[in-house]
């Protein structure tokens, strides 16, 4: 017997429509992100995929929500679309690594942690100048209220905007309000601490592709509709890359 996963693919025949609309933002000068409008061949698919599937606890890393890890088949499909269309437009050429999983954002701001206050970028630590990270979101929800995707610069110093980052991951919410002058939520639009440079609305089927490095954020201005069923909620595909740097 085919599995969901299985069915869906082969009824579909082919995981990306062959013929998106793509097109480009600015972010920050030589900073772009490429937007892909109806990415996906049989996006409703994927969405009952995941109704069906036991979405668990991000662990590791404070995505304030529920994951679960994309099929093997569609994590090498979207790890060949990026080297064929996107990598090198970003900057990267081998690619050394690709995560893919889908994700539901569901916490309340009252449940968030300061960590979870804030703009991020997809690394843990310092990463080597020859390495070059990617990052990518599908929008697999219709309720455009959900949220798409801010980017933001810091307006402090690198040495004030690392300390602010360690604090938020190790002081509790009194703590860190009591230091910052900040109260619990999402991020949404510019504050004292960053400044939202770019913010690309979300849409059914929408996929961006940008620089992992770079503060970024779901766009959350109305957290009272977030919902953990993935057919109403909002559920997004997220696909990792660590690439090495394109000589310059």
């Amino acid at each position: 017997m085919l599995s969901a996963m299985d069915s869906w693919l082969n009824g579909a025949g082919r995981f990306f429509n062959p013929a998106p609309r793509v097109s480009t933002v600015t972010i920050a000068p030589g900073e772009l992100c490429i937007v892909v409008d109806e990415a996906l061949a049989n996006p409703e698919g994927l969405v009952d995929w995941a109704a069906s599937q036991p979405f668990r606890p991000a662990e590791g890393f404070p995505y304030p929500g529920l994951i679960v890890d994309a099929p093997a088949a569609v994590a090498a499909m979207i790890g060949d679309y990026f080297a064929e269309h996107v990598r090198g437009r970003l900057g990267g050429r081998r690619t050394l690594s690709t995560t893919v999983r889908l994700s539901l954002v569901t916490l309340s701001p009252r449940e968030l942690r300061p960590v979870q206050w804030q703009c991020h970028r997809d690394r843990l630590g310092a990463v080597p100048h020859d390495l070059k990270l990617a990052a990518m979101v599908t929008y697999l929800f219709r309720d455009a209220s959900l949220g798409g995707t801010s980017f933001y610069r810091s307006r402090l110093s690198d040495e004030e905007t690392e300390r602010m980052i360690e604090d938020a991951g190790r002081m509790d919410a009194t703590e860190f309000t009591a230091r910052y002058g900040l109260e619990a939520g999402y991020l949404s639009g510019s504050n004292r601490y960053f400044e939202r440079l770019a913010l690309i609305p979300a849409a059914w089927n929408r996929m961006l592709f940008y620089n992992g490095d770079l503060f970024h954020s779901a766009d959350i201005a109305a957290p009272a509709r977030l919902s953990g069923d993935p057919r109403t909620g909002r559920l997004t595909l997220n696909g990792f890359f660590t690439c090495r740097r394109a000589a310059l």
